[in-house]
């Protein structure tokens, strides 16, 4: 689903075929600590090169850990400094959602490429802002949707295509989890102001489930807030289920949620069906169909889909390509999202999706 004409924007600056990309890990939460650093240790094109943090005591222990040098040691006061940095090519941003945009076009600005954890932003209109501060800095801009990268997330997106099973009727779409990891890293997620709460967090898979198995893209939305412990989701969706339109009649019924645990996509057609559960985990997804194809698990225990992610983006910066998720897809999404909250507010009210 790249953009085409995406990988015009930019030149590639003489990186040599057989280099590594250089990567700055910029937050370092769980999702950096327990998945992108390790994944880095297994790529073939990257490199762990720089460190991005606000807590000194964490910049110490990775340092140590990994052999960073001091000079590739950056807080976020002084993160504009990475311009001066030739080590380091790419910046990947997995922080709290609401410093995405700010975060990325500062990295562009330094003339840093930009992978950036999904979503991508708060809205639709930092989305676009980023987008624009990659193009007209001449970097490239990769979302972190890991399962794009996943041969049998890939092999349903074929599917849209070929539709082995005639038109496509329905999609559900689920994603949850109960309970999240205790610890100031997470503490965001309960936060609106940071970009908390289900439907960022999880109910993105659905979005990008829904269009990425149907290859079109949704016309309108309705959504429903259906959070259950008010008392401890202040401000955030604990659940939310959403009803998204597709052309050709096609509807997509999604729930995400912090209350349940929640894996699965269902794509139902005219002369059959096919399945993926869990269909957004870490590793071991899979899958089977109504004829009988199964869907085996093929990238092995994570974190293997974090690094095959990273060594495609890196891959098409060196051969000066567009990346498989580029910031449009992202971008999309957002759409999405705003019109589903715009939806959930007016009680479920059908709500039109913007359009680019």
């Amino acid at each position: 689903m790249a953009v085409a004409g995406a990988a015009a924007a930019w030149t590639p600056r003489g990186l040599a075929q057989d280099r590594r990309i250089g990567v700055a890990l910029v937050g370092l939460g769980y999702y950096a600590a327990e998945l992108l650093a390790p994944a880095l240790q297994l790529t073939r094109h990257c490199r762990l090169a720089g460190l991005v943090s606000g807590t000194p005591a964490k910049l110490g222990e990775w340092q140590r850990k990994y052999g960073i040098a001091d000079a590739n040691l950056y807080s976020y006061d002084d993160f504009h400094r990475i311009a001066d940095n030739d080590e380091i090519d790419v910046v990947y941003i997995a922080t709290p959602n609401h410093v995405h945009r700010s975060l990325a076009e500062i990295a562009a600005r330094a003339g840093k490429h930009v992978w950036c954890e999904k979503p991508m932003a708060m809205d639709a209109a930092e989305g676009e802002a980023m987008i624009k501060a990659c193009r007209d800095n001449r970097v490239q801009l990769a979302v972190g949707y890991r399962m794009q990268h996943e041969p049998n997330t890939r092999r349903f997106m074929a599917m849209a295509k070929e539709r082995p099973f005639g038109r496509i009727v329905k999609l559900r779409a689920d994603a949850g989890w109960f309970g999240w990891r205790d610890g100031a890293d997470d503490a965001w997620r309960l936060d609106p102001a940071r970009g908390g709460g289900a439907m960022y967090d999880m109910g993105v898979y659905c979005i990008n489930a829904a269009r990425y198995c149907t290859g079109m893209e949704p016309l309108a939305v309705q959504a429903w807030d259906e959070t259950a412990r008010r008392e401890l989701f202040k401000g955030v969706d604990e659940t939310m289920r959403f009803r998204l339109e597709f052309p050709e009649d096609i509807v997509a019924e999604c729930v995400t949620s912090f209350g349940r645990n929640l894996n699965t996509l269902q794509v139902d057609c005219e002369r059959g069906w096919y399945t993926m559960s869990p269909f957004q985990g870490y590793d071991g997804n899979r899958g089977r169909a109504s004829d009988g194809t199964v869907f085996e698990p093929q990238l092995g225990k994570l974190p293997r889909m974090q690094a095959e992610q990273m060594d495609n983006d890196a891959q098409s910066i060196i051969a000066g390509t567009a990346p498989r998720v580029p910031g449009e897809e992202g971008l999309r999404d957002l759409r999405v999202v705003d019109a589903a909250f715009a939806s959930a507010k007016a009680d479920g009210k059908r709500v039109e999706i913007a359009r680019g």
